[in-house]
């Protein structure tokens, strides 16, 4: 997910996905691990979630504030307010960013866009949700039609419910891979919705030339791993 600003890396030449490991030794030692990310997720090869793996949202309209780095926009919460839990355990919403085109392949599709929603516990342990995103023109809102966000991109103050970003379907896989981007660590729970959502273009057209048009890391071994699917 975050940048090491100690090492510069990108996502094409000798800098790129396959060079990340051999760049340092921290990127190498998270490289190490077996269970990479991001995969090809097939419903066909997935497992039933049972119910005590279910993940639960309490979302919240909160304050955050966006900042430039390493190929994409990072809005990122002033305080822990907005959270999941999984396995009874509390995970924070800390960081808020997006990939082009998706990480993710569903069934083979690959959208044009991808939101990750990274949570933290107390333990300092990750949790990744994934939402695969069509773009598409809408003229007064970025996802769903809620209407009461703020975006004021000139002071770096936002002032939204995250829950903008989920689907409306709650479906989702559930796999353990690792950090898309350098150190590539794990292990990560990641979740990914099943509902491609919708978009606003013109939100995405403002940050066009701050970004590359390309910024995904390319999919990774399965390597026997076992893919959960929780149907709502």
């Amino acid at each position: 997910m975050h940048q090491n600003l100690e090492v510069y890396w990108d996502y094409s030449g000798n800098t790129g996905p396959e060079c990340w490991h051999l760049l340092c030794d921290r990127f190498k030692k998270g490289a190490e691990f077996a269970y990479q990310s991001p995969i090809h997720l097939k419903k066909q090869e997935t497992i039933a979630i049972p119910t005590s793996e279910k993940i639960q949202f309490f979302y919240q309209k909160q304050k955050f504030t966006e900042k430039e780095f390493k190929n994409t926009i990072h809005f990122v919460p002033f305080d822990q307010l907005s959270h999941l839990v999984y396995h009874g355990e509390k995970y924070f919403l800390t960081d808020i960013h997006f990939h082009m085109p998706s990480e993710h392949v569903l069934d083979e599709i690959q959208a044009p866009l991808e939101f990750h929603l990274v949570h933290t516990s107390k333990k300092q342990v990750n949790l990744v949700v994934g939402i695969l995103f069509e773009t598409v023109f809408m003229s007064n809102h970025i996802c769903h039609d809620h209407g009461d966000e703020i975006w004021d991109f000139d002071h770096h103050i936002q002032w939204f419910n995250p829950d903008i970003f989920l689907p409306n379907q709650k479906s989702y896989y559930h796999y353990v891979g690792s950090l898309t981007t350098p150190p590539t660590v794990g292990p990560i729970q990641w979740f990914i919705f099943d509902e491609v959502g919708q978009m606003n273009s013109e939100f995405i057209k403002m940050f066009k030339n701050e970004l590359l048009l390309k910024n995904n890391r390319p999919l990774q071994k399965r390597k026997g791993r076992l893919i959960y699917y929780h149907e709502e």
